[in-house]
């Protein structure tokens, strides 16, 4: 689009054809913007500096966690305001501006309180297996690219939203540090962070420029150069410095507490990604250490007080039993002053720093074990949901408690047939690290754009 070799509204109409065939079996989306996406498409096309757009026309998708000018945000749930939101959030005002066209909203649990993509408005279902989740509380927007309904979208991540769906559903993403993008408005005690989901590190390094209005994280010696769908080989040197970094790459292919399984092959995708780093000449060192145990305690604190603060002014007979139930356990620990704020703050005063010691970037399981079934989890009880998504995703959080960069980048395919997704880790500052290392992996180990057609 930016060398006039298409046209936003032929682009967007493609993607809403997409849409239109493939939505129906993965319940990606609460609202498809077909009519305005159009409009959009064709006010982008008419722009002068079309040329000069980072995100010509490409169509992206948002999650239903913060606001789109004139759509409803209903965060999941039958309890929120039906009324259209007056302004966009700035993310997704950057997104604009860089000459994105918001083809739709995506499905996300209610209140974004759990590691699945189901409510009210819909399950949404994993493209590689329909029966299982695309993870959450990004499913919604990992499922839409997965599936090659959109090229981009839109998540947010506070206990590991954005890395769990994109292990679930084989895509790259990336949770900047603390104060690099706007936040979403819940933005859970500066836990939760907006960033990009995609299927290639130069779409997504490009996508997290345009949220935290810095072009220079995108490759900034080729940014002119950089084309939306291209993989790291278009651009050798790609999203790597001109001159070879060495990193100190710590390699935890069990880093969770006494108690917590991790599934064999996940294990061996992470050994087999430190390998791959340490060929392109990184050093490469064991992590024994595993998560301390109070860790894991003050995240599920932290998640119940979330809970039970997201729940503030809403009509409590609309809320969903998994939310009411959180939200009450929230309550109940609140109590006694369990809400998670102490063990955070330690861990962010020095305990992450410790932990993590003079490695560069930790490379650990993205998940613990397979996707669950896609079902209406919210339906269940506080048991139901907290036994699953502690024994599924327990790998993230703890980098949403730091504040610290994290990433989910893909590395193979699971004998079930589902992908594998490993997690990459830097200190504050670190995302050109990640994107660094994740361009190396993707280079050595290409990964699939889409899930094959159902």
């Amino acid at each position: 689009m930016r060398q006039g070799k298409a046209t936003a509204p032929r682009v967007v109409e493609e993607h809403l054809g997409a849409i239109a065939e493939r939505d129906g079996r993965i319940g990606a989306f609460r609202t498809v913007r077909a009519e305005a996406a159009l409009a959009e498409a064709h006010a982008v096309q008419e722009r002068e500096d079309l040329a000069e757009l980072p995100l010509a026309g490409v169509p992206v998708a948002v999650k239903d966690n913060v606001a789109v000018r004139g759509e409803t945000l209903r965060n999941g749930s039958a309890a929120t305001s039906g009324a259209p939101e007056p302004e966009d959030h700035p993310v997704v005002a950057r997104l604009r501006a860089a000459g994105a066209v918001v083809v739709g909203i995506t499905n996300v649990p209610e209140l974004c309180l759990a590691g699945f993509s189901d409510s009210v408005y819909g399950t949404a279902r994993n493209p590689w297996d329909p029966a299982r989740t695309p993870g959450g509380s990004s499913g919604g927007s990992a499922a839409a690219v997965a599936a090659g309904m959109v090229p981009l979208a839109h998540g947010n991540d506070g206990l590991g939203s954005l890395r769990i769906p994109a292990a679930c559903c084989g895509l790259v993403t990336i949770k900047p540090g603390h104060g690099l993008v706007p936040p979403p408005e819940h933005d859970w005690h500066a836990m939760s962070e907006n960033g990009p989901l995609a299927t290639t590190v130069t779409d997504l390094a490009l996508a997290l420029a345009v949220m935290a209005g810095d072009m220079s994280l995108a490759t900034p010696d080729r940014i002119e150069s950089l084309r939306v769908g291209e993989t790291i080989d278009d651009y050798p040197g790609g999203l790597l410095p001109s001159e070879p970094v060495r990193l100190r790459v710590a390699v935890a292919p069990l880093p969770l507490p006494p108690g917590f399984a991790v599934d064999e092959e996940f294990q061996r995708a992470v050994t087999d990604a430190a390998r791959t780093l340490g060929e392109a000449g990184h050093t490469v060192v064991e992590h024994g250490a595993r998560l301390p145990v109070w860790l894991g305690s003050a995240a599920v604190a932290a998640w119940f007080a979330c809970a039970r603060e997201d729940v503030a002014g809403l009509d409590r007979r609309r809320l969903e039993r998994r939310t009411k139930a959180l939200a009450r356990a929230g309550r109940l620990l609140g109590r006694f002053g369990l809400d998670g704020a102490r063990g955070r703050d330690r861990w962010r005063a020095h305990g992450a720093d410790q932990w993590f010691g003079n490695a560069d970037v930790l490379v650990t399981p993205a998940l613990a074990a397979l996707p669950p079934p896609a079902a209406r989890w919210g339906e269940r009880g506080l048991l139901a949901n907290v036994r699953v998504n502690l024994a599924y995703a327990p790998a993230t959080a703890a980098w949403n408690l730091a504040g610290w960069p994290a990433m989910t980048v893909p590395y193979g395919r699971h004998s079930t047939g589902v992908p594998i997704g490993v997690q990459l880790v830097a200190a504050p500052g670190g995302e050109a690290q990640l994107l660094t290392l994740a361009a190396r992996i993707e280079a050595a180990r290409p990964w699939p754009r889409h899930a094959p057609p159902l």
